[in-house]
């Protein structure tokens, strides 16, 4: 942080609503400067790297989205991102395209200061080491068979069952701790590098869609089992080959 507080970089396309921010920030003692879209921003960011990014979606152009995937392309400052829609969807995107955090518009400055000061909390935070990736093994459980180095996964009769990305990286990390209950914070740190924050449903949104794919009954999942107040599980053994 710097001398006055944390250095804020405010983008959005609206004027009145970049003031407003911009003069409430000031006022709490953090340094404010504004950007219109993502090229006043990438000036700024040339300029002087910032500590948080708070971002609107609903921008012409380079909406929101699109300016977050690209600096989180180069960059681990952290983004929170501002909503006008009451869907999960751009926030569901935006946290998977490595927002820390959103807020849904209207909401009180001062929310949006609190969620400043926790998203550099986390981010000062030390995180432990995630063990050294195994990229060669393979998995099975319960017929299932997990390939890391194909980035494969194939269902009891040997089918292709196509996984996103981070769905991927998900199942992978549990299959590595059979039996080991983990939490949001362990499964976000192991396969983004990040601390979950208390507004962060992005392991559970990726794991919904994950145990679609993968058991009988979503509604009663016995592969991946959620543990009340803890995390998540793979219940199943799990072989190595």
């Amino acid at each position: 942080m710097t001398e006055t507080g944390p250095d804020v970089v405010v983008v959005d396309d609206d004027p009145e609503i970049r003031e407003l921010l911009a003069a409430y920030l000031r006022r709490h003692g953090c340094s404010v400067r504004e950007a219109a879209d993502g090229g006043m921003l990438d000036a700024l960011l040339a300029e002087r790297p910032p500590e948080v990014v708070v971002l609107d979606i609903m921008m012409p152009g380079e909406d929101g989205l699109a300016i977050c995937r690209r600096l989180r392309a180069r960059s681990t400052v952290p983004i929170i991102l501002l909503t006008a829609l009451a869907e999960d969807t751009d926030r569901i995107v935006g946290l998977e395209l490595g927002a820390d955090d959103y807020l849904t518009k209207p909401f009180n400055p001062r929310e949006l200061l609190a969620r400043i000061r926790a998203v550099l909390r986390r981010a000062a935070a030390p995180s432990p080491p995630p063990p050294a990736p195994d990229t060669k093994a393979g998995y099975r459980f319960a017929g299932w068979r997990l390939d890391p180095e194909r980035r494969e996964l194939r269902d009891p009769q040997g089918v292709l069952v196509a996984l996103t990305g981070g769905e991927f990286d998900l199942l992978h990390v549990l299959v590595q701790s059979p039996g080991i209950v983990l939490s949001r914070d362990q499964l976000l740190d192991r396969t983004r590098g990040r601390i979950a924050g208390p507004f962060d449903r992005a392991i559970d949104v990726q794991l919904s869609r994950l145990r679609r794919k993968i058991e009988a009954d979503p509604k009663a999942p016995v592969l991946i089992k959620t543990v009340r107040t803890g995390g998540y599980v793979l219940a199943v053994p799990v072989e190595r080959r």
